[in-house]
């Protein structure tokens, strides 16, 4: 290899030990006083002092070997042969997986790491002790339900029972902080993820104990049961999911306590050796042969550089012929090489450790054979992650800044940051620990208190059911002061750890260290990609898989660097974009250069789009899709081999090649057939392409432009990203903002609390006691919950934090708008990039207030118009064809138009997308998820419709307290521009609105029925005399069924405000027979809503949880609205017609519009008089949600319908049986089917045919309606007799 800082070029081979003929050549190198000096100087013994020169002996290369086995010999124990007194079973100690163990565990191939995949699994160790003092360790990787301890080989342990549930076990739980043996206490601390908890035994005292992160936690159990048959082995058990890692002995361990001795021996004689070849190696590295002068020169490690003199050389040669094999071993590697390496970190400043440590490596890599130097690199890189995660949260962070330093310089060595990217990273390590900052579970320990020494927490007041902030006292302004300059004190510190963090993927993503081979990057995009799919498809093993946690700061750091290389290779390359503009161009997503697995696509699976879409692909991207590859189940099972091309048209054969720069109309011969490529299978020319390949941009449609965007692999990258953020980060997020949630109850209940005092009688000294202590339980719980906070909020929720998710919203924005231009290929596009722009966006919004604003962040405004024109767009979007993220593009635009900011910014958009929006909203609602549909329509009325100006229903706004943040408890804000749009669409569409209203018609009918349904079994089982539970689902169902109703009636009711005369203008053919199924339905609904003592009323007082929002109020202002639109402010044509269908209607009945304004019939003779005191409903009753004005037109319509009434009661004829219509018996024949002749009235025949064409009775396909007379029949029959 070559020298990195010598600037020579040394074979490892040529300065490979020498035999005994060639050594008296090579000894004339340098004069034999110099040559002594300098190898007593590198070789002096560790037992004596400096000696004179005239006592030493000479050394000479001849005589060397011999003086090293000297230098080396160490008095190996007796011990390593025999078995150690008091320890039973092999020397090499693991878990036993063989017979130690109950339930289903999974076991590392080190047989030292286990993760449970049972109940509650138990597994114990090969070797068990029986006198003296014993310790092991155990490394906690998640902090659920474990038992940690000891037991006899005679404990019997099942899925329910584990180690510390049976006598002669003892264990120690820290997710319940208890000891356990048969029966528990409370013992220790909590433990959490990156604790390690030591076992400790004494057996000459019979005494058990634990510490937690070397801190003694107490002796937990004394009297242990001693004697013959008596011994303990190390064991555990552990619920599903939960692992950890056991340190026997094999490793040094962290935490060693005096007196006390691992199971495992350590390798005491080659550590001995190990660290005299050390020495003898930092002797090398700190001294220079000066041959002109003829004497040693002192340099420091920094400053000594191998100039390839073969006397130093051959010295080096023979330290690493010893120190080798020696360095292979996991126990000299942590104890000996790391120790050293962490030493030259901590020495100096980071540029003088990496030359020292690149130095270090060189020479590995020099004078080790390869397979020695890459188990060495290996082992170094597994006990540095390990030291990293499993090291205690201190004040300043010191000992994760020192392991990333260490880590950094490694990997800045270029050799051998290639090896462990390829090799041991990925594939061995879970490296993604290295980019996780652990949030401390016991702020103390790690400092806080001292560095946040305030704490604060946001003081609300509710009002009318909504908390808001109320005015701070100047004390509170200055607590808060002092707790944002604590804040500011920890964000500054842990940014050094992530900019250290950043600073290691900077080298992992470096690709202009190719050399001859494949640059980082490339084999990095190779490993995420892999990574990806382990974590998208689950089908990775258990333990690779990233826990959401370490993704999030993964993102984040990943953002970070990729943003670096963007905008660097921006600024050498003008023509291309700043990481601000970034998307990831649409042909990536057909062209076959980038594996998506099994994620699904817009348009469904892969294989499917490029059967139906060819053509598309052949004539926009001058793809073309094998018809081999068609019939064949995946892509990667083709055979690649092809009939040879003309010669004028053969291409090399990558996965894609681009065909043409010019756009012009190609030949099938001139087309690219393109296969999805394996991550492993890729060339970097398949990435970045070449002069006559773009590489991942091949394909590119002709809307996008020909200019690039930037290095092809980082468009790779930013899929990546976007990818993990749809994989698990979006619920972390969400998960992490519990502790703020558990920061307001407790601030709530510390409140209470403190009200409760102010107004305890100073008599009362026993409550004044016990409300006092709750008051400093609540305190000292709020203290340790804010300073946890500021963690949290420095690491998860910052402001940068923020900045790296928008940004990320906009690179999807920007992707789907580019996407959306290639027409049908747009159906390629993986779903995820929908997903993210939608979570996104909720996670800005939601999550990263109230520190945070996203008002704040650049562009606001213009971002939101974008998102809003997607979901405006694309929630119909026929391309799509995914239920759920269709339902998932419909939620998001039913919670867009809750907000005020959000609702203007779907206003904002091109008013041809408005009016497809609205139209599509108004398509009817058969054959499609229609309730949210409903939902957002009723979003854009309320606040307009009578007496729909609340936020929370009146009823609800003690008894229910909700989340205030939730899309339905929002203010009303109607967007009178949109209601402008549908009334424009009902109007003047002649199919939109009878089509439309119908459908509402027919899920009102459908959702009161069901409700009404629902009820009758509600309430028939509270009836019972025996004790019966209602399910809750049940409940919840026929809430909802409620909800919807309320829903579509409002619909109805903007429908009837914006449009009237859809319904009153008869010169339309449906009008009438929308009124008359309108008034029918409306009859229905105040029928079994109002009548006295009814279903609905006993189980609206039965107050069941679950059906809170059923109650008299929505459902009869959302009825009375329709009515007095119809009845009071429509023209006086209207309001005659719209009377006298209600009348007709048999169902009407005056008293239940009475009902309305508490005016109640007078009870039947011989009935039960009302209680006094039974309190009735009244829309009088609600004067801050009903205005008088509104009130007086109830009055106006009462008043009328009571007069028609009466009116129509008096000029009403009897009619005879057979006249009436045979379906309603309401209404009397007056119309005739042909060609069967059957007859009905107009409302039944009318209404049938909006939705079936047969005849109600015969099932024949009817032709026409005619109007039928009987009178007029009559006369016509007896003219033609």
């Amino acid at each position: 290899m070559a020298s990195k800082e010598g600037g020579m070029a040394f074979s490892r081979k040529s300065y490979k030990l020498t035999s005994d003929a060639e050594k008296s050549r090579v000894t004339g190198i340098v004069h034999e006083k110099l040559l002594n000096d300098y190898l007593h100087r590198v070789f002096s013994s560790p037992d004596h002092g400096p000696a004179a020169a005239t006592s030493r002996k000479p050394l000479n290369f001849q005589n060397l070997p011999e003086h090293l086995d000297q230098l080396l010999h160490v008095d190996e124990e007796e011990e390593s042969q025999e078995q150690v007194e008091g320890r039973l079973g092999p020397s090499t100690v693991v878990l036993d997986h063989t017979g130690g163990f109950e339930g289903l565990l999974l076991v590392d191939d080190d047989l030292l790491g286990v993760i449970g995949h049972s109940n509650f699994g138990t597994i114990r160790s090969t070797t068990c002790v029986y006198k003296g003092k014993w310790i092991y360790e155990v490394l906690i990787s998640s902090q659920g339900l474990m038992q940690i301890g000891w037991c006899t080989i005679n404990c019997r342990f099942n899925q329910e029972e584990g180690v510390g549930d049976t006598h002669n076990s003892y264990a120690y739980d820290g997710n319940r902080v208890r000891k356990w043996n048969v029966t528990t206490t409370n013992y220790g601390k909590a433990w959490a993820a990156g604790d390690i908890v030591s076992c400790l035994i004494d057996l000459d005292e019979g005494t058990l104990s634990f510490s937690l992160n070397g801190v003694s936690l107490g002796t937990a159990f004394e009297n242990l049961s001693r004697g013959l048959g008596m011994a303990y082995f190390p064991a555990i058990s552990l619920s599903f999911k939960e692992s950890v890692a056991f340190n026997f002995g094999s490793r040094p361990l962290r935490y060693p306590v005096a007196g006390y001795r691992p199971l495992q021996d350590p390798p005491s004689a080659d550590l001995a050796r190990a660290q005299r070849l050390l020495g003898c190696f930092r002797a090398a590295l700190s001294v220079e042969l000066d041959p002109v002068e003829g004497r040693l020169v002192e340099k420091e490690s920094s400053e000594w550089r191998l100039q390839g003199q073969p006397t130093i050389l051959l010295t080096l040669a023979h330290i690493f012929h010893h120190f080798a094999p020696l360095l292979r071993e996991v126990y000299v590697v942590e104890a000996v090489l790391m120790s050293f390496l962490l030493g030259v970190v901590e020495a100096g400043p980071p540029e003088r450790a990496q030359t020292v440590v690149h130095q270090v490596l060189d020479l590995l890599w020099l004078f080790m054979e390869d397979y020695e130097v890459q188990d060495c690199l290996k082992q170094l890189m597994m006990s540095l992650l390990r030291l990293y995660r499993f090291s205690p949260i201190v004040p300043d962070l010191s000992l994760q800044i020192r392991y990333l330093r260490l880590t950094i310089a490694i990997l800045s060595h270029q050799k051998s940051r290639k090896f462990l990217l390829s090799n041991v990273l990925f594939d061995v390590l879970r490296s993604v620990v290295f980019f996780y900052i652990k949030s401390p579970l016991r702020v103390e320990e790690a400092g806080l208190q001292e560095l946040i020494p305030t704490t604060w927490w946001p003081h609300r007041s509710p009002r009318e059911g909504k908390e808001e902030m109320r005015e701070e006292t100047a004390e509170e302004r200055l607590r808060r002061r002092a707790y944002e300059r604590g804040c500011q004190r920890l964000k500054k510190r842990i940014e050094v750890v992530e900019e250290l963090q950043v600073q290691i993927l900077k080298l992992l993503l470096n690709n202009k260290d190719g050399n001859g081979g494949e640059a980082s990057r490339y084999i990095f995009l190779t490993k995420f990609r892999k990574f990806l799919q382990e974590n998208a498809s689950g089908r990775g093993n258990t333990p690779m898989l990233c826990p959401p946690e370490y993704m999030v700061c993964f993102l984040h750091r990943l953002i970070s660097a990729l943003r670096f290389y963007w905008d660097e290779y921006k600024a050498s390359n003008p023509r291309t974009s700043f990481s601000e503009e970034a998307y990831v161009p649409p042909q990536i997503f057909y062209n076959g250069k980038v594996d998506y697995f099994d994620l699904q696509r817009l348009g469904g699976l892969l294989s499917h789009l490029r059967k139906t879409l060819k053509d598309d692909l052949a004539s926009k991207a001058n793809i073309l899709i094998d018809p081999l590859e068609l019939q064949a189940t995946t892509m990667d099972d083709l055979d690649e081999d092809e009939e040879p091309a003309p010669a004028a048209a053969q291409v090399p054969r990558t996965a894609a090649v681009t065909l043409m720069t010019p756009r012009r109309p190609l030949s099938a011969s001139e087309k690219v057939k393109v296969r999805t490529l394996s991550a492993e299978q890729r060339t970097r020319e398949d990435i970045e392409g070449s002069q006559w390949n773009e590489g991942l941009l091949v394909g590119r449609p002709p809307e996008e432009p020909d200019q690039p965007l930037t290095e092809n692999s980082l468009l790779e990258v930013l899929d990546g990203a976007v990818m993990m953020y749809n994989l698990s980060v979006h619920q972390q997020l969400g998960k992490m903002v519990g502790v703020s949630d558990d920061v307001n109850e407790y601030a709530m209940a510390l409140r209470d609390t403190e009200d409760k005092l102010r107004r305890c009688p100073k008599r009362r000294k026993d409550i004044l006691a016990e409300l006092t202590k709750s008051q400093k339980v609540f305190s000292e719980k709020l203290d340790h919950l804010s300073r946890r906070l500021a963690w949290v909020h420095a690491t998860v929720y910052s402001q940068e934090k923020m900045q790296d998710i928008y940004w990320l919203l906009r690179v999807c924005l920007r992707t789907i708008e580019h996407g959306d231009r290639t027409g049908s290929l747009f159906a390629f596009m993986p779903e995820f990039y929908l997903s993210v722009a939608i979570n996104s966006y909720s996670a800005l919004k939601n999550y990263f207030g109230p520190v945070h604003s996203m008002e704040e962040l650049p562009g606001y405004e213009e971002t939101l118009t974008r998102l809003a024109a997607i979901l405006a767009k694309h929630f119909a979007d026929t391309r799509i064809v995914g239920t759920d993220i269709r339902d998932s593009l419909m939620q998001a635009l039913a919670s867009y138009v809750c907000y005020p900011n959000s609702l203007r910014a779907v206003e904002r958009i091109p008013e041809e997308q408005r009016i497809t929006m609205v139209k599509n909203l108004l398509a009817p609602y058969e054959q499609r998820p229609w309730a949210q549909t409903n939902w957002i329509l009723v979003r854009l009325w309320r606040g307009c419709g009578f007496g729909y100006r609340y936020t929370r229903l009146p009823h609800l706004l003690k008894t229910k307290p909700e989340d205030a943040s939730l899309p339905s408890l929002q203010k009303p804000c109607p967007s009178t521009l949109l209601q402008q749009h549908m009334a424009d669409l009902l109007r003047e569409g002649s199919d939109v609105a009878p089509s439309f209203l119908n459908s509402v018609l027919n899920q009102l009918n459908w959702a009161f029925s069901e409700f009404i349904g629902m009820i009758q079994e509600i309430h028939q089982a509270a009836e019972r005399l025996e004790r019966n539970f209602v399910d809750s689902r049940q409940l919840k169902v026929c809430a909802t069924c409620f909800d919807l109703s309320v829903s579509l009636l409002r619909v109805l009711e903007m429908a009837i405000t914006l449009v009237p005369e859809i319904f009153l203008d008869w010169a339309r053919p449906t009008s009438e027979m929308l009124l008359r199924r309108l008034a029918q339905l409306l009859n229905q609904v105040l029928n079994r809503v109002t009548a006295e003592r009814n279903l609905f009323d006993r189980v609206v007082t039965l107050r069941l949880p679950g059906l809170e929002s059923v109650d008299h109020y929505p459902i009869l202002v959302a009825v009375t609205g329709i009515l007095v639109r119809l009845l009071v402010h429509g023209p006086a044509s209207g309001t005659e017609r719209a009377t006298s269908v209600l009348l007709a209607d048999p169902c009407f009945q005056l008293r239940s519009i009475s009902y309305l304004l508490g005016q109640l019939e007078p009870p039947a003779p011989g009935t039960a008089l009302p209680a006094p005191d039974r309190k009735h409903f009244s829309l009088q009753s609600y004067t801050d949600y009903i205005s008088v004005e509104e009130l007086a037109q109830v009055e106006q319509m009462l008043a009328h319908l009571t007069s028609a009434s009466a009116q129509a009661a008096a000029a009403s004829l009897p009619t005879s049986e057979e006249d009436l219509c045979p379906i309603c018996y309401a209404h009397p024949i007056s119309a005739v089917f042909q060609p069967c002749g059957h007859k009905s009235c107009k409302a039944c025949i009318d209404q049938h045919l909006m939705n079936n064409k047969d005849c109600f009775f015969c099932k024949a396909t009817i032709v026409s309606v005619e109007d039928w007379d009987k009178a007029a029949n009559a006369s016509a029959t007896s003219s033609a007799a």
